[in-house]
């Protein structure tokens, strides 16, 4: 008997209320046993990213709690960039038996041509694609999934104190992750 285990990679940067909702959809409507979250370590488009060991203790304080939900360091042993294709091979291989899908939001499909070697992660790991907000597909299992992306969290923490911005970051982000990017300084400008 195999594990349903879904993979779920992303810069997570940061970690935000729809990346919980997403896991745990995956395990109570989707029926994973587990959700892997991965936070990328260097990006293969080369975006810029927050630390690796900052982006890390962000999701386990986003997902801490949630039975089912590890967050998984495993791409920072594997070669540099971070190839979903090489973290997916690496968990097969390692457990044989884990039934992989990757959890990927409606919102990413149409960068999937610009993976390396998409069919292949296809392959092994068939995407289980939640809907976002704006992004309709027809393979995507509906969620209920606010209208954020970490892109507009890391606008408002850039401009805090305004009252746009701590409404959107008191609604989108889990308290500990708002406390853990005070502590550290992370996203001024």
């Amino acid at each position: 008997m195999r594990n349903a285990v879904a993979v779920y990679g992303g810069s997570f940067d940061p970690p935000h209320i729809a990346h919980v909702l997403a896991a745990v959809y995956a395990l109570k409507i989707a029926g994973f046993e587990r959700v892997l979250v991965v936070p990328v370590f260097e990006h293969a488009f080369r975006k810029r990213l927050t630390p690796f060991e900052h982006r890390v203790r962000m999701c386990e304080r986003s997902f801490a709690g949630i039975a089912g939900v590890e967050v998984c360091t495993v791409e920072r042993e594997l070669p540099a960039p971070s190839l979903t294709l090489h973290t997916i091979e690496h968990l097969a291989s390692a457990h044989p038996d884990w039934g992989l899908r990757i959890l990927i939001g409606s919102d990413v499909l149409g960068d999937t041509a610009k993976w390396h070697a998409f069919d292949k992660i296809s392959a092994i790991a068939p995407p289980y694609v939640v809907a976002r907000p704006g992004y309709p597909h027809p393979s995507a299992h509906a969620a209920l999934l606010p209208d954020v992306s970490s892109t507009r969290i890391r606008e408002a923490l850039a401009s805090r104190g305004s009252l746009d911005s701590d409404a959107l970051l008191a609604s989108t982000l889990p308290s500990a992750v708002l406390a853990y990017i005070g502590e550290h300084g992370l996203y001024s400008s």
